[in-house]
């Protein structure tokens, strides 16, 4: 591979996106980094749309053109950008069956590349799906916790509740001695 063709992972990491809950290539992204225009790849996949099942590729609606893509592929607002038909998106199969078809070096050397950028995001991915997982258990930690301290704060709130009422008993009996009237001490007379 020259040092013209070489397209850095990052490049190509910047045209994957999700779709269809797929990681996926548009066909005129791919065609730009295999080297061949986006026509040709396409009569090229239609050749030979037998080694493209559902999974390797898929032609875009009307509505995932318009809505979901405009802002990653910055057509214009009218129409479709200039192109005559809706794109198609290649999973990373995909991608790796149209390098095969098109017989051309730069595809099958750039093939490699785009293998490693959707490898790459499959491992950022990964990462955030685990972060997200692990933020979940402390959350949920953290909850529980928290429950456990209610219940605790619930126990110690009833343990006050019973000193006090006990204080207050305690208190009222007192005061009940302290104004009932009391007897004299010392000896009695029989007069008294």
């Amino acid at each position: 591979m020259t040092e013209q063709t070489i397209v850095p992972v990052e490049t190509i990491s910047a045209t994957i996106f999700t779709l269809r809950d797929q990681r996926v290539i548009l066909d005129s992204d791919l065609a730009r980094l295999y080297g061949v225009t986006t026509k040709r790849l396409n009569e090229q996949v239609k050749r030979n749309i037998d080694r493209f099942p559902a999974d390797f590729l898929y032609q875009l609606t009307e509505e995932e053109f318009e809505e979901c893509l405009r802002s990653q592929i910055a057509t214009s607002n009218v129409g479709r950008g200039g192109r005559r038909y809706l794109p198609y998106a290649f999973t990373e199969h995909g991608a790796l069956m149209a390098a095969t078809i098109l017989n051309s070096p730069t595809a099958v050397e750039v093939s490699l590349y785009v293998v490693r950028a959707f490898i790459q995001q499959r491992a950022m991915l990964a990462t955030h799906s685990e972060l997200a997982l692990r933020l979940e258990r402390l959350e949920r930690r953290l909850q529980d916790s928290f429950a456990y301290q209610e219940d605790r704060l619930d126990d110690h709130e009833n343990q006050l509740e019973q000193i006090i009422e006990t204080l207050q008993h305690v208190r009222s009996s007192l005061t009940e001695r302290s104004t009932s009237p009391q007897r004299a001490i010392g000896f009695r007379t029989g007069n008294e």
